[in-house]
């Protein structure tokens, strides 16, 4: 799995135009156009790979508390996204890209979460799976949960309210296994404040904040999948990195090695270089006839 430790030392010979710099010295839009990013998405997505680079920087500019991230834990992040074969659009649901703030280093650092449609996705894929869903379940809609057999009466045409009262997984495989659970609205709440590292414990934050709904269904189908479900070698992956964000950010990055990756300046910066490569020689030559003749070197 690409992480910023894997990107590190990314260092090619140079070519006519090219400079090697630190990654953390350029923006993203700069990041995503240098030789060693491009040839990184295009490894994992082939031709996808414009394509992907695209939605992310597009993601980037329409979310400001993104742009405030770090810049290679966006690229860590969606490369993430990338090796899955995921999209990184948050309005398709499949996997997000979230800033957190880290202590430590002072600034916002972007992590990878995963969705709940891409834990159906990936659970397709694997084609262990006949059927699999989760849905929120409204007031009135709920007749009867036996947590002992896991058996559930809904009726879903019996809503009384727009309120949720609590969540509804369910998958079959096609070996005939079967499971289904039931989660209270107060037992997401209670996961919620559990693993939330914000010091406000009750506080609603990113992804819960703008839509609850998903990440209590998320919560639900990760717990039903990793418990009972079948998991490929890629849906054991996406698990570990998803599970990463109830860690301290900080251990996922090493601040003081800083990579290194091949990069073409823009021609405008190439000319200012030019032309202060050019002022700093005709200083030379102008301080070099001021010197006294008991000053040369010679």
């Amino acid at each position: 799995m690409a992480t910023n430790a894997a990107l590190k030392n990314q260092i090619a010979s140079k070519q006519g135009g090219t400079k090697q710099v630190s990654a953390q010295s350029l923006g993203l839009k700069a990041l995503l156009n240098t030789p060693t990013m491009q040839k990184k998405f295009e490894q994992v997505l082939d031709k996808k790979a414009p394509q992907f680079m695209s939605s992310l920087l597009n993601l980037y500019n329409g979310d400001p508390n993104i742009q405030a991230a770090e810049p290679m834990s966006i690229i860590s992040s969606a490369m993430v996204a990338a090796s899955l074969d995921l999209p990184v659009d948050k309005n398709l649901g499949y996997a997000w890209i979230v800033p957190f703030y880290d202590s430590k280093k002072g600034h916002k650092v972007a992590q990878f979460q995963l969705g709940y449609k891409g834990y159906i996705q990936l659970a397709l894929r694997t084609g262990q799976y006949k059927a699999i869903n989760v849905i929120a379940v409204h007031e009135g809609e709920l007749i009867k949960w036996n947590r002992l057999t896991e058996e559930i009466e809904l009726d879903l045409e019996g809503a009384t309210s727009e309120k949720v009262i609590g969540y509804c997984g369910y998958f079959k495989l096609i070996n005939g296994f079967e499971k289904t659970v039931y989660w209270t609205k107060d037992e997401i709440e209670a996961h919620r404040v559990k693993h939330n590292k914000m010091k406000d414990k009750n506080a609603l934050n990113n992804v819960w904040k703008s839509d609850y709904d998903a990440m209590a269904m998320k919560t639900v189908i990760r717990n039903m999948l990793s418990k009972w479900g079948i998991l490929s070698i890629e849906m054991q992956t996406a698990v570990t990195e998803d599970e990463r964000e109830t860690h301290d950010i900080t251990d996922e990055t090493n601040a003081e090695e800083p990579e290194i990756i091949d990069y073409h300046p823009e021609p405008e910066t190439e000319k200012e270089e030019a032309s202060q490569q050019e002022q700093a020689k005709v200083e030379d030559k102008k301080s070099a006839v001021e010197m006294d003749e008991n000053d040369l070197p010679f």
